[in-house]
């Protein structure tokens, strides 16, 4: 189970990888803009594959951990999912969506899907009913995203 109220740099950590995310979806989109959105998630996907490769060979001197076991079939759909979100992303973030309209959106079906994910145990993840709290903030979320959105549809 994890704690109730996480250290400070966990926060920290989450919020760099948000603005990570933003600068992928950004960076994507910029390359769908002079190619396609196919020729976007080739680039992304090679340069994050030769980031690898030399991860591996750095960290390939050092002691080896014992395998566990085989990992599910399913936590290999993280690849595919990747790349159809980079290319659907490179699409939108070109539209009237912009990047922050995107980015709400996909927000939006992060927090949707992982309260179902909760509810249903996917994933080998304990069950857990949603609060009157998630609910909440879901809906918060999708009012701050159509703000986002409507908000800007006359610029």
């Amino acid at each position: 189970m994890t704690p109730r109220n996480p250290p400070l740099f966990v926060f920290l950590i989450a919020l760099g990888t948000g603005g990570l995310l933003t600068l992928m979806v950004l960076f994507n989109g910029q390359l769908a803009a002079h190619g396609t959105a196919m020729f976007a998630s080739w680039t992304a996907h090679g340069t994050g594959t030769v980031a690898a490769l030399v991860f591996l060979l750095i960290i390939q001197r050092r002691k080896r951990t014992p395998i566990i076991g085989k990992a599910p079939a399913w936590s290999f759909l993280g690849g595919a999912c990747g790349a159809l979100t980079v290319v659907l992303t490179s699409v939108t973030v070109n539209t009237a969506l912009a990047l922050s309209g995107t980015l709400a959106l996909g927000l939006v079906g992060q927090v949707g899907f992982g309260l179902i994910a909760d509810r249903l145990g996917l994933f080998g993840l304990p069950r857990r009913r949603p609060t009157l709290r998630d609910l909440g903030a879901l809906t918060l979320i999708c009012g701050g995203s159509l703000l986002i959105i409507f908000s800007g549809a006359g610029a």
